[in-house]
């Protein structure tokens, strides 16, 4: 098991939870003094109040969370995020409101999951073709509906 240091700063109230026992996102919150109000379209950067030290081999991926996604309209304007193992700055969660109808989030709401993930960095090779494949360069619904 990894360990994950976090230190919170003076705004924040809550320290991520796993919110079931078998849960694999732990939940952050909005560390705001009041709501943020999000139009239909307005996307907004919101603090969590906490600074995160992963251990060698190890990146954050900020998700969103379903029930405000299918809600609300409420997700993530880079879809998941990656916090590296050598970032120490606040986490910060960056939200879009994709549905017509305003959305206030709410101080110390549940605003997306965080887990914690291996990562491994790749060894890159140039090489003049690669090896062929029965799909070959198919994508983008190439492989059908079933």
């Amino acid at each position: 098991m990894t360990v994950l240091k976090i230190e919170r700063l003076p705004h924040n109230k809550n320290i991520p939870a796993y919110q079931t026992e078998g849960a694999a996102g732990m939940d952050l919150c909005a560390a705001i003094e009041a709501p943020v109000v999000l139009k239909p379209l307005e996307r907004a950067l919101v603090p969590t109040g906490l600074k995160i030290e992963l251990e060698h081999g190890y990146e954050a991926q900020i998700r969103p969370r379903s029930g405000l996604s299918i809600k609300h309209g409420i997700t993530l304007i880079n879809c998941v995020g990656t916090i590296d193992e050598d970032y120490r700055g606040e986490v910060c969660v960056p939200v879009v409101n994709l549905s017509n109808e305003t959305y206030s989030i709410q101080p110390q709401e549940r605003i997306a999951q965080m887990i914690i993930a291996r990562v491994e960095q790749a060894q890159i090779e140039v090489v003049t073709e690669l090896t062929e494949t029965l799909r070959g360069a198919g994508g983008f619904g190439s492989t059908g509906k079933n």
